[in-house]
This record gives C-alpha cells, structure tokens and sequence, in this order.
C-alpha cells in the first residue's frame, strides 16, 4: 500500500509517499515541499498546488491520502488560505479517487510521540526511529523541512490505521 502524507500549508505544502509492505514495514520512498510563492494569486497558488498534488498522485500511484485537518487555529489569517489549500488537495484526491484519512495535529503527535503537545524536533526524531530515511536526500528543501516530516507524520497515522 503506497500512502501520500499531506500538510497543508497556504504557501507551503508539505508531502510524504510511505510505503507499506505486506510484512508491515514502512519505507518513506520520498518527501519534501510543494512551494507557492507568496506573490501568486489566490487562484494562481490553488492551482499550483492542486498541479503539484496530482503529479504526486500520477507518480507514485498511492491508494491513500491522510491530511492535517484544522481543528483550531490561533492565527484567523491563515485559517482561510490553509483552508482553501485542503480544498483543493481534497478535490485532487477525490479526482483520482483516493481513500482519505483526516488526522489533527494533536492526533498526530499523539500518535507518533505518544503526547500530543509534543514539539516539532521531538516528532523528527521519532519518526527518525519509526521509518528508515536514510536514504532520503535531507537537505532538500532543508528550510522547509519541519513540513515534510509533519507530512510524514500524517502518512504514519494512516498506515497504522488503514487495512
């Protein structure tokens, strides 16, 4: 089973494709950060991202998609845009037909930590123990990259849950 992991972001999205073998081991086969840049319009950094989400789709063929949910949020400002961006993850994810899973921060690290107010360093590491990423190129996208673990996160919650 082939997971995408999504945390969506109004201009950064980060992303995880994990594999799940029949043995139950898991395999991040890749994970980084879509970017939109800030000086795009709405309907611009929409599409983008949307584009981005369903080559992920097209590339590594994933039967399941698990994404950050809002549940609360301390900034209104962001609330929208991050809110229109799971919009359009959605809609590629119900375009390609995809089993989605809904998990909250809280959950996630709970999950993954066992606390659910863990801290972001805290999560990388115990994802770090949890898959092999070692393979993984971790300078990519190095400044973004507490948004492809978090994506991570989110693909863990779902292979546990999932089949």
């Amino acid at each position: 089973m082939i997971i995408l992991g999504i945390d969506p972001g109004s201009t950064i999205v980060g992303y995880s494709i994990l594999k799940k073998h029949p043995d139950k081991c898991l395999e991040v086969i890749d994970f980084g950060c879509i970017i939109a840049d800030k000086f795009l319009t709405t309907g611009e950094r929409l599409k983008k991202i949307h584009k981005e989400v369903l080559k992920l789709i097209e590339k590594y063929g994933p039967s399941v998609m698990s994404i950050e949910t809002l549940f609360f949020f301390k900034n209104l400002k962001t609330v929208m845009p991050v809110s229109q961006t799971r919009g359009v993850i959605l809609l590629a994810a119900e375009q390609k037909k995809l089993r989605v899973f809904e998990f909250t921060p809280l959950q996630m690290k709970m999950a993954i930590c066992g606390y659910g107010r863990a801290e972001k360093k805290q999560v990388q590491e115990m994802i770090k123990k949890s898959v092999d990423i070692s393979s993984l190129d971790l300078k990519k996208n190095y400044r973004k990259k507490d948004d492809a673990f978090d994506a991570i996160g989110m693909a863990l919650c779902a292979a546990h849950k999932a089949y």
